[in-house]
């Protein structure tokens, strides 16, 4: 819940998380002030939220005033390690995040999806069974839309499907799911989080406040996941092992041994989704729409009619005899390499971008006998290079631009390849956003 203690609140960050918990926290009677280290110029609807009567403070950060709020608000891309973040819990003001604070508002169960890869497929995948489900489902968080901007629609005979990042989950304080699901955790974000052990504790905290009668989904393929813990009930899938208990693949079918029952969900071959990875997001979604009592029949409906979100191994267009691929959420090793996994055919490869501090040896050792030309940009171009020459692969091309990658993969392509941007990297070096790097890819494979 929502106390009437909270009158004065400062939300940092103004993207459009930030903006929706404002407008949240101004619907509801509090005095807001939105601070950002943009100038206005610079800032989406500055001028609106002005004029709905937020406060602005812009252009630096807020160490000087934190002592005059009730409260802390920080958009996910603010780090918890700024020294004003630091200050203000010294003077026991609450910091939460966005996700945090639409949660207290909310009035329905949630199915929260987390972990390194996987998280947007398995999100959208859930949201369209328990849409067939039931009607009133809403489908927030780092798919695309703030909680904070939908909770205010949603009654108690709602369902709300979240993705949480690991940048949401370091905020939250009383965040409890009915179903949460960690798909998996490796290496990812840890410019931010420093090591492993603190990131696998991040992605844990999903099921830090659930209790018995609620329900935690992991991989059991994943021995980070397997030794989760919460107070919730473990269920468990699996791609590679036949479970007691849990979802499972046999004979080709996903599969499942729940609650006394064993039933085939569905043949995997009937889905449109390609990729070992997405047999595991499958079974995780499969998991959480049997737990939310979802009827299989519904479940199998969906799963053979639901086809892969945009930016994550989308297929764009053939062209020539040569098939092209849209990955740019592919943002870290883990995830470039099942998408390479996912490719029946000889690949010419687009990578690079913003470096998170990855060794790219994974990811490189992943090219034998797959990528026949790898075209290289960005921040991370020279890394990747070397990387690539310390394990003998030389079919390297560096160009500048998205546009000229483009273009060179398109001439280094022959009929029965396939082209496939899947960078291995964030996109903040030339762009605002994976989207952002995935519409533009597309656009120029539609002008090619």
């Amino acid at each position: 819940m929502f106390s009437d203690n909270y009158k004065r609140v400062l939300v940092s960050g103004m993207a459009r998380s930030g903006i929706a918990a404002a407008r949240l926290l101004k619907d509801h009677g509090c005095d807001v002030t939105c601070q950002d280290l943009k100038p206005a110029d610079k800032i989406d609807n500055a001028s609106a939220l002005e004029a709905d009567g937020i406060t602005l403070y812009l252009g630096k950060n807020p160490d000087d005033i934190i002592a005059d709020f009730d409260l802390v608000v920080l958009s996910p891309g603010i780090s918890t390690d700024l020294p004003f973040v630091e200050k203000a819990k010294d003077l026991g003001v609450p910091v939460w995040g966005e996700m945090e604070l639409a949660y207290r508002f909310c009035p329905c169960p949630i199915t929260a999806v987390t972990g390194t890869n996987g998280k947007t497929t398995t999100t959208a995948l859930i949201g369209e069974i328990m849409e067939a489900h039931n009607h009133d489902t809403a489908v927030v968080g780092n798919i695309g839309t703030p909680f904070a901007e939908r909770v205010g629609r949603v009654t108690a005979d709602s369902w709300v499907v979240a993705e949480i990042s690991s940048f949401q989950l370091e905020t939250i304080q009383t965040f409890r799911p009915k179903i949460s699901a960690v798909l998996n955790v490796t290496p990812d974000h840890l410019d931010r989080h420093k090591t492993m052990e603190r990131y696998a504790l991040i992605k844990e905290s999903v099921g830090k406040y659930q209790m018995p009668g609620d329900f935690i989904i992991l991989n059991y393929d994943d021995l980070l996941c397997r030794k989760m813990r919460s107070r919730a009930r473990h269920v468990f899938f699996s791609r590679c092992e036949p479970l007691y208990e849990g979802f499972f693949l046999k004979a080709g079918n996903l599969h499942a041994r729940f609650n006394g029952r064993e039933f085939d969900i569905v043949n995997a071959n009937r889905m449109n989704i390609i990729g070992n990875h997405n047999i595991e997001n499958a079974l995780a979604a499969s998991a959480a729409a049997i737990c939310a009592g979802v009827p299989v029949e519904t479940l199998r409906a969906a799963l053979e009619r639901f086809k892969a979100v945009e930016h994550r191994i989308e297929f764009v267009r053939e062209l020539n005899g040569v098939r092209y691929y849209n990955d740019s959420k592919g943002t870290n090793i883990d995830s470039a390499v099942k998408a390479l996994e996912a490719m029946k055919w000889p690949v010419v490869l687009i990578g690079g971008g913003y470096d998170k501090r990855a060794d790219f040896s994974e990811w490189v050792t992943a090219f034998k006998d797959r990528v026949k030309e790898l075209i290289v940009l960005g921040e991370t171009a020279d890394q990747i290079a070397e990387t690539c020459h310390a394990y003998g692969f030389e079919n390297i091309q560096r160009v500048n631009t998205l546009k000229d990658a483009v273009y060179a993969a398109s001439g280094a392509a022959r009929r029965g390849d396939c082209v496939l941007l899947s960078p291995a990297c964030a996109s903040w070096d030339m762009f605002d956003n994976y989207e952002q790097r995935g519409n533009m890819f597309k656009d120029y494979v539609f002008k090619l």
